[in-house]
Protein backbone atom coordinates (compact mmCIF):
# COMPACT_ATOMS: atom_id res chain seq x y z
CA UNK A 1 0.00 0.00 0.00
CA UNK A 2 3.00 2.33 -0.01
CA UNK A 3 2.16 5.48 -1.91
CA UNK A 4 -1.54 4.67 -2.26
CA UNK A 5 -2.53 8.06 -0.86
CA UNK A 6 0.30 10.08 -2.40
CA UNK A 7 -1.91 11.89 -4.92
CA UNK A 8 -4.61 13.28 -2.65
CA UNK A 9 -4.14 16.79 -4.07
CA UNK A 10 -5.02 15.46 -7.52
CA UNK A 11 -8.08 13.72 -6.07
CA UNK A 12 -9.55 16.98 -4.84
CA UNK A 13 -10.19 17.79 -8.49
CA UNK A 14 -12.85 15.05 -8.50
CA UNK A 15 -15.04 16.94 -6.06
CA UNK A 16 -17.61 19.09 -7.81
CA UNK A 17 -17.47 16.73 -10.78
CA UNK A 18 -19.79 14.19 -9.11
CA UNK A 19 -16.94 11.69 -8.81
CA UNK A 20 -15.20 10.01 -5.91
CA UNK A 21 -12.53 7.47 -5.14
CA UNK A 22 -13.12 4.50 -2.89
CA UNK A 23 -10.55 2.56 -0.90
CA UNK A 24 -11.65 -1.08 -1.06
CA UNK A 25 -10.84 -3.71 1.57
CA UNK A 26 -11.99 -7.01 3.03
CA UNK A 27 -12.77 -8.18 6.56
CA UNK A 28 -11.03 -11.59 6.26
CA UNK A 29 -13.98 -12.68 4.11
CA UNK A 30 -14.54 -12.53 0.35
CA UNK A 31 -16.92 -9.55 0.51
CA UNK A 32 -15.53 -6.17 -0.58
CA UNK A 33 -16.19 -3.08 1.51
CA UNK A 34 -15.18 0.53 0.88
CA UNK A 35 -14.58 3.98 2.39
CA UNK A 36 -14.23 7.33 0.64
CA UNK A 37 -10.53 8.07 0.09
CA UNK A 38 -10.98 11.67 1.25
CA UNK A 39 -11.58 10.40 4.77
CA UNK A 40 -8.47 8.20 4.80
CA UNK A 41 -5.22 9.58 6.20
CA UNK A 42 -3.07 6.48 5.80
CA UNK A 43 -3.06 2.69 5.60
CA UNK A 44 -0.62 0.50 7.51
CA UNK A 45 -0.09 -2.90 9.00
CA UNK A 46 -1.62 -3.17 12.44
CA UNK A 47 0.79 -1.59 14.95
CA UNK A 48 1.13 -2.55 18.58
CA UNK A 49 -2.00 -1.72 20.57
CA UNK A 50 -2.49 -0.71 24.19
CA UNK A 51 -5.63 -2.21 25.70
CA UNK A 52 -8.04 0.20 27.36
CA UNK A 53 -10.02 -1.05 30.39
CA UNK A 54 -13.81 -0.71 30.25
CA UNK A 55 -13.76 0.39 26.61
CA UNK A 56 -16.51 -0.36 24.10
CA UNK A 57 -16.52 -4.05 23.02
CA UNK A 58 -15.51 -3.22 19.43
CA UNK A 59 -12.60 -0.99 20.50
CA UNK A 60 -9.41 -3.05 20.23
CA UNK A 61 -7.19 -0.55 21.98
CA UNK A 62 -5.13 2.55 21.29
CA UNK A 63 -2.26 2.90 18.82
CA UNK A 64 0.46 5.54 19.14
CA UNK A 65 0.97 7.08 15.70
CA UNK A 66 3.70 9.73 15.58
CA UNK A 67 2.92 10.77 19.13
CA UNK A 68 -0.87 10.81 18.68
CA UNK A 69 -3.07 8.31 20.54
CA UNK A 70 -5.54 6.85 18.03
CA UNK A 71 -8.49 4.69 19.06
CA UNK A 72 -8.61 1.46 17.03
CA UNK A 73 -12.02 -0.01 16.18
CA UNK A 74 -12.58 -3.54 14.90
CA UNK A 75 -14.72 -2.55 11.91
CA UNK A 76 -15.81 -6.13 11.25
CA UNK A 77 -17.19 -6.55 14.77
CA UNK A 78 -18.70 -3.06 14.67
CA UNK A 79 -20.93 -3.94 11.71
CA UNK A 80 -22.00 -7.29 13.17
CA UNK A 81 -19.50 -9.65 11.52
CA UNK A 82 -16.88 -11.87 13.18
CA UNK A 83 -14.10 -9.92 14.90
CA UNK A 84 -10.85 -9.62 12.97
CA UNK A 85 -8.36 -12.35 13.86
CA UNK A 86 -5.22 -10.36 14.67
CA UNK A 87 -3.07 -13.52 14.50
CA UNK A 88 -3.61 -13.34 10.73
CA UNK A 89 -2.41 -10.52 8.41
CA UNK A 90 -4.53 -7.41 8.96
CA UNK A 91 -4.36 -3.69 8.34
CA UNK A 92 -5.25 -0.41 9.97
CA UNK A 93 -7.08 2.31 8.00
CA UNK A 94 -6.54 5.65 9.74
CA UNK A 95 -9.37 8.10 9.05
CA UNK A 96 -10.67 11.51 10.04
CA UNK A 97 -14.40 11.90 10.67
CA UNK A 98 -16.10 14.85 12.32
CA UNK A 99 -12.81 16.45 13.44
CA UNK A 100 -11.55 13.28 15.15
CA UNK A 101 -8.97 10.68 14.06
CA UNK A 102 -9.62 6.96 14.50
CA UNK A 103 -8.27 3.73 13.11
CA UNK A 104 -10.36 0.92 11.65
CA UNK A 105 -8.99 -2.61 11.90
CA UNK A 106 -9.71 -4.57 8.69
CA UNK A 107 -8.35 -7.61 6.91
CA UNK A 108 -6.67 -7.02 3.56
CA UNK A 109 -6.68 -3.70 1.69
CA UNK A 110 -7.50 -4.17 -1.99
CA UNK A 111 -7.15 -1.03 -4.16
CA UNK A 112 -8.56 2.40 -4.96
CA UNK A 113 -11.21 2.82 -7.64
CA UNK A 114 -12.44 6.02 -9.30
CA UNK A 115 -16.20 6.17 -9.90
CA UNK A 116 -18.98 8.55 -10.78
CA UNK A 117 -21.47 9.10 -7.96
CA UNK A 118 -24.27 8.03 -10.29
CA UNK A 119 -22.84 4.50 -10.11
CA UNK A 120 -23.18 4.54 -6.32
CA UNK A 121 -26.62 3.28 -5.31
CA UNK A 122 -28.51 3.33 -1.99
CA UNK A 123 -28.55 -0.02 -0.14
CA UNK A 124 -31.34 -2.38 -1.20
CA UNK A 125 -34.56 -2.02 0.79
CA UNK A 126 -34.21 -5.68 1.85
CA UNK A 127 -31.15 -4.70 3.91
CA UNK A 128 -33.54 -3.51 6.64
CA UNK A 129 -33.17 -0.67 9.11
CA UNK A 130 -30.34 -2.21 11.11
CA UNK A 131 -27.77 -2.38 8.33
CA UNK A 132 -24.45 -0.51 8.38
CA UNK A 133 -24.34 0.42 4.70
CA UNK A 134 -24.70 3.89 3.31
CA UNK A 135 -24.45 2.79 -0.34
CA UNK A 136 -23.40 -0.02 -2.70
CA UNK A 137 -21.83 -0.26 -6.13
CA UNK A 138 -20.79 -3.00 -8.55
CA UNK A 139 -17.45 -3.50 -10.26
CA UNK A 140 -17.05 -4.41 -13.91
CA UNK A 141 -16.93 -8.09 -12.94
CA UNK A 142 -20.32 -7.60 -11.20
CA UNK A 143 -18.81 -7.96 -7.73
CA UNK A 144 -20.77 -6.04 -5.12
CA UNK A 145 -18.94 -3.41 -3.04
CA UNK A 146 -20.59 -2.33 0.21
CA UNK A 147 -19.85 1.22 1.39
CA UNK A 148 -20.01 1.45 5.17
CA UNK A 149 -22.02 4.05 7.09
CA UNK A 150 -19.14 5.05 9.36
CA UNK A 151 -21.23 7.75 11.02
CA UNK A 152 -23.59 5.07 12.32
CA UNK A 153 -20.66 2.95 13.51
CA UNK A 154 -19.12 5.88 15.40
CA UNK A 155 -22.47 7.00 16.84
CA UNK A 156 -22.87 3.58 18.48
CA UNK A 157 -19.45 3.89 20.13
CA UNK A 158 -19.50 7.59 21.07
CA UNK A 159 -23.04 8.95 21.22
CA UNK A 160 -23.76 12.23 19.44
CA UNK A 161 -26.10 14.74 21.05
CA UNK A 162 -28.60 16.96 19.27
CA UNK A 163 -29.15 19.08 22.38
CA UNK A 164 -28.58 22.81 21.96
CA UNK A 165 -26.89 24.65 24.81
CA UNK A 166 -29.13 27.06 26.73
CA UNK A 167 -26.77 29.96 26.08
CA UNK A 168 -27.00 29.38 22.30
CA UNK A 169 -30.77 29.04 22.08
CA UNK A 170 -32.45 32.37 21.30
CA UNK A 171 -36.04 32.13 22.50
CA UNK A 172 -37.20 35.10 20.42
CA UNK A 173 -35.73 33.62 17.23
CA UNK A 174 -37.31 30.25 18.02
CA UNK A 175 -40.70 31.97 18.12
CA UNK A 176 -40.06 33.31 14.63
CA UNK A 177 -38.91 29.89 13.40
CA UNK A 178 -42.28 28.23 13.97
CA UNK A 179 -43.64 26.96 10.66
CA UNK A 180 -40.38 27.43 8.73
CA UNK A 181 -39.12 24.51 6.65
CA UNK A 182 -35.65 23.10 6.01
CA UNK A 183 -34.72 20.44 3.47
CA UNK A 184 -32.17 18.00 4.93
CA UNK A 185 -30.27 15.93 2.35
CA UNK A 186 -28.13 13.08 3.69
CA UNK A 187 -27.74 9.38 2.95
CA UNK A 188 -26.88 8.53 6.58
CA UNK A 189 -29.93 7.88 8.74
CA UNK A 190 -27.82 8.69 11.80
CA UNK A 191 -26.85 12.11 10.45
CA UNK A 192 -30.42 12.88 9.33
CA UNK A 193 -31.78 12.01 12.77
CA UNK A 194 -29.24 14.23 14.52
CA UNK A 195 -29.92 17.17 12.21
CA UNK A 196 -33.67 16.71 12.56
CA UNK A 197 -33.31 16.71 16.35
CA UNK A 198 -31.55 20.08 16.25
CA UNK A 199 -34.04 21.66 13.85
CA UNK A 200 -37.15 20.42 15.62
CA UNK A 201 -35.75 21.87 18.85
CA UNK A 202 -35.97 25.21 17.03
CA UNK A 203 -39.55 24.54 15.97
CA UNK A 204 -38.62 24.00 12.33
CA UNK A 205 -40.36 21.49 10.06
CA UNK A 206 -37.90 19.05 8.44
CA UNK A 207 -38.26 17.65 4.93
CA UNK A 208 -35.84 14.81 4.10
CA UNK A 209 -34.11 13.49 1.00
CA UNK A 210 -31.58 10.66 1.03
CA UNK A 211 -29.38 11.92 -1.81
CA UNK A 212 -28.82 14.86 -4.13
CA UNK A 213 -30.67 13.32 -7.07
CA UNK A 214 -33.87 12.95 -5.03
CA UNK A 215 -33.44 16.44 -3.62
CA UNK A 216 -33.05 18.18 -6.99
CA UNK A 217 -36.03 16.25 -8.40
CA UNK A 218 -38.11 17.37 -5.43
CA UNK A 219 -37.03 21.01 -5.75
CA UNK A 220 -37.63 21.18 -9.50
CA UNK A 221 -41.08 19.61 -9.12
CA UNK A 222 -42.03 22.22 -6.53
CA UNK A 223 -40.84 24.94 -8.91
CA UNK A 224 -42.73 23.31 -11.82
CA UNK A 225 -45.88 23.34 -9.65
CA UNK A 226 -45.58 27.10 -9.27
CA UNK A 227 -43.95 27.35 -5.84
CA UNK A 228 -41.35 30.06 -5.21
CA UNK A 229 -39.04 27.63 -3.46
CA UNK A 230 -36.50 30.12 -1.98
CA UNK A 231 -39.39 31.78 -0.10
CA UNK A 232 -40.75 28.46 1.18
CA UNK A 233 -37.51 26.93 2.46
CA UNK A 234 -35.41 28.58 5.13
CA UNK A 235 -32.41 26.66 3.82
CA UNK A 236 -31.07 23.37 2.56
CA UNK A 237 -28.66 21.42 4.77
CA UNK A 238 -26.84 18.87 2.63
CA UNK A 239 -24.19 16.23 3.08
CA UNK A 240 -21.24 16.23 0.68
CA UNK A 241 -20.91 12.57 -0.30
CA UNK A 242 -24.10 10.76 -1.28
CA UNK A 243 -25.17 8.11 -3.79
CA UNK A 244 -26.18 9.16 -7.30
CA UNK A 245 -25.52 12.89 -6.79
CA UNK A 246 -23.21 14.44 -4.20
CA UNK A 247 -23.81 17.69 -2.32
CA UNK A 248 -21.41 19.66 -4.51
CA UNK A 249 -23.22 18.72 -7.71
CA UNK A 250 -26.57 19.32 -6.01
CA UNK A 251 -25.44 22.85 -5.15
CA UNK A 252 -24.28 23.45 -8.72
CA UNK A 253 -27.62 22.22 -10.11
CA UNK A 254 -29.49 24.56 -7.78
CA UNK A 255 -27.33 27.57 -8.68
CA UNK A 256 -27.85 26.90 -12.40
CA UNK A 257 -31.67 26.92 -12.10
CA UNK A 258 -33.01 30.53 -12.03
CA UNK A 259 -36.01 29.38 -9.98
CA UNK A 260 -33.81 27.86 -7.26
CA UNK A 261 -30.54 29.78 -7.35
CA UNK A 262 -31.37 31.99 -4.35
CA UNK A 263 -31.77 29.06 -1.97
CA UNK A 264 -29.52 29.24 1.10
CA UNK A 265 -27.33 26.12 1.15
CA UNK A 266 -25.36 24.78 4.12
CA UNK A 267 -22.84 21.98 3.54
CA UNK A 268 -22.90 19.62 6.54
CA UNK A 269 -20.26 16.94 6.25
CA UNK A 270 -17.80 14.75 8.14
CA UNK A 271 -15.05 15.51 5.61
CA UNK A 272 -12.15 17.74 6.72
CA UNK A 273 -12.98 21.39 7.38
CA UNK A 274 -10.08 23.04 5.54
CA UNK A 275 -10.82 21.08 2.38
CA UNK A 276 -14.52 21.83 2.42
CA UNK A 277 -14.14 25.55 3.05
CA UNK A 278 -12.41 25.85 -0.32
CA UNK A 279 -15.08 23.68 -1.95
CA UNK A 280 -17.85 25.85 -0.47
CA UNK A 281 -16.43 28.78 -2.40
CA UNK A 282 -15.91 26.73 -5.56
CA UNK A 283 -19.45 25.36 -5.87
CA UNK A 284 -21.37 28.21 -4.24
CA UNK A 285 -22.58 27.00 -0.83
CA UNK A 286 -23.34 29.68 1.74
CA UNK A 287 -21.99 27.94 4.86
CA UNK A 288 -20.01 24.88 5.94
CA UNK A 289 -20.49 22.88 9.17
CA UNK A 290 -18.58 19.82 10.29
CA UNK A 291 -21.14 17.23 11.38
CA UNK A 292 -22.46 16.67 14.89
CA UNK A 293 -22.03 20.22 16.22
CA UNK A 294 -25.54 21.11 17.45
CA UNK A 295 -24.59 24.52 18.85
CA UNK A 296 -22.89 25.60 15.63
CA UNK A 297 -25.77 24.40 13.47
CA UNK A 298 -28.30 26.12 15.73
CA UNK A 299 -26.28 29.35 15.59
CA UNK A 300 -26.17 29.31 11.78
CA UNK A 301 -29.89 28.55 11.49
CA UNK A 302 -30.81 31.28 13.99
CA UNK A 303 -28.58 33.83 12.25
CA UNK A 304 -30.26 33.01 8.93
CA UNK A 305 -33.65 33.64 10.53
CA UNK A 306 -32.47 36.96 11.97
CA UNK A 307 -31.18 38.06 8.58
CA UNK A 308 -34.49 37.24 6.90
CA UNK A 309 -36.47 39.02 9.60
CA UNK A 310 -34.26 42.11 9.37
CA UNK A 311 -34.64 42.22 5.59
CA UNK A 312 -38.40 41.75 5.59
Amino acid sequence: MAGILDTVDQRTQLVGENRLELLMFKMQTRQLFALNVFKVQEVMQLPRLTKMPQSHPVVCGVASLRGQAVTVIDLSAAIGLRPIDTTKPCNLIVTEYNRTVQGFLVGSVDRIINLSWNLIMPPPATAGRGHYLTAVTRLEDNQLVEIIDVEKVLAEIVSYSSEISAEVLDVEVVKMARGMKVLVVDDSSTARAQTEGILTSLGIEVIEATDGARAIQMLKKWADDGHHVPDELLMIITDAEMPEMDGYRLTREIREDPRLRDLYIVLNTSLSGSFNKSMVQKVGCDEFISKFQPDLMASIVQERIRTLMNNS
